[in-house]
């Protein structure tokens, strides 16, 4: 892997956005491109040449996608959508509310899981509980009753990007108390995967366009999942045959078990582009992440050193988030902006903890990538120097 996989970059151009989505490599790109002018097709309707190559890449990429988590296909199916928002959406509203007995999240979440939570109790009729988090983003197991819960939340932040290091244990504990785990894996899979690796929640939600692929979601789920929910939500593309009032659903035979959540035609293209992005990740060597890893120390400790400089970061991560007294942080963001550097300003869809429980200004957030050079990392220390004197 070398930086021709972004060749793209222009010289001087900083992209510090990678948690909002990822740049794409060369390979990525190419994949995309390759099935509209090499074999465009719909998947899974047609018989001829073209479509025999889109079903195989599709195939490979919900394998990839299981080998990537760690995930055994006997017990999990991939489906995909549109994105994470919509994946766990998807779930929530056609979840059989009769089974459980509130819906449990927590104060530094997304607004995907937070909203979604939100419109769940107000739908049901089920209580919902906003918890705790704790520094290093473990939650405390004792602390909480999650009997017949609903636990819908994060296994790493966007905006400073602590983990849910007591991920397996607190599966573990729901599913002893009857209830169900959906993680919301957007800000993991990219540089942070390991975690869940050899975890078993009752499904992961994650988007593509974070994860060096383009815009797509994904959706992986536990097949006993589908015994908790109603299909409300039906189209072509789901069925084996069609009275006139009344269907059999795909979803009934293990084989096509992805059609759960997938009603009508899905974006072939990006399933396959996936794919492409999962084997490139899988395939980059140990000294790029290292590089990685010194970019993104590098900056943390330029940042928790320098004056008028606030991190919310307790500790360094590729996502981090922070304000300078005396400067709009928006204003910042353009200042930055027209030194060709990239980043995005606000509160990052996380309103409730960073705006209302820790009342925050708006922040700046710098999240870097793959893509990111000490080259980069130096002329961000420079710029930021010059704009805070």
């Amino acid at each position: 892997m070398t930086m021709n996989d972004f060749d793209y970059l222009k010289e001087g151009e900083v992209y510090l956005d990678s948690a909002c989505q990822s740049l794409r490599p060369r390979c990525v790109i190419d994949a995309l491109n390759n099935y509209y002018t090499e074999h465009n097709s719909c998947g899974e309707r047609v018989k001829y040449k073209w479509g025999v190559e889109t079903d195989e890449k599709v195939e490979e990429a919900r394998e990839l996608v299981l080998k990537y988590l760690g995930l055994k296909p006997k017990k999990y199916t991939v489906s995909f959508t549109l994105n994470t928002t919509y994946g766990i959406n998807l779930i929530l509203s056609q979840l059989n509310s009769l089974k459980f007995k509130k819906i449990v999240t927590t104060e530094i979440e997304h607004n995907s899981p937070f909203l979604a939570s939100i419109a769940f109790s107000a739908r049901t009729g089920l209580p919902r509980e906003v918890i705790d988090r704790q520094e290093d983003g473990s939650v405390n197991l004792n602390a909480y009753d999650f009997t017949k819960a609903v636990v819908v939340l994060n296994c790493a932040a966007n905006f400073d990007g602590r983990k849910l290091l007591n991920i397996k244990e607190l599966i573990n504990k729901v599913h002893k108390s009857d209830g169900i785990v959906i993680i919301d894996a957007a800000q993991a899979m990219a540089h942070s995967v390991d975690i869940l690796k050899g975890v078993e929640p009752d499904a992961i939600c994650f988007s593509a366009h974070k994860v060096y692929a383009p815009s797509l979601g994904v959706i992986v789920w536990r097949d006993d999942l589908m015994d908790k929910m109603a299909q409300l939500f039906v189209g072509g593309g789901m069925v084996d045959d069609v009275t006139v009032n009344d269907y059999v659903l795909s979803a009934t035979n293990k084989e096509h078990r992805y059609t759960r959540f997938e009603a009508g035609l899905q974006a072939w293209g990006e399933i396959v582009a996936l794919g492409a992005a999962l084997k490139w990740l899988m395939k980059v060597p140990k000294s790029e992440w290292k590089n990685f890893e010194k970019n993104y120390h590098e900056l943390y400790d330029f940042l928790v050193n320098s004056d008028k400089v606030h991190l919310v970061n307790k500790q360094a991560n590729p996502t981090m988030s922070f304000y300078v007294d005396g400067i709009d942080s928006h204003m910042l963001g353009n200042a930055l902006s027209r030194e060709n550097i990239m980043a995005r300003t606000g509160y990052f869809c996380a309103h409730y903890y960073l705006d209302h429980v820790c009342k925050y200004p708006p922040l700046i957030r710098f999240s870097l990538g793959l893509h990111n050079r000490s080259d980069d990392i130096e002329k961000v220390k420079k710029v930021m120097e010059k704009i805070v004197r």
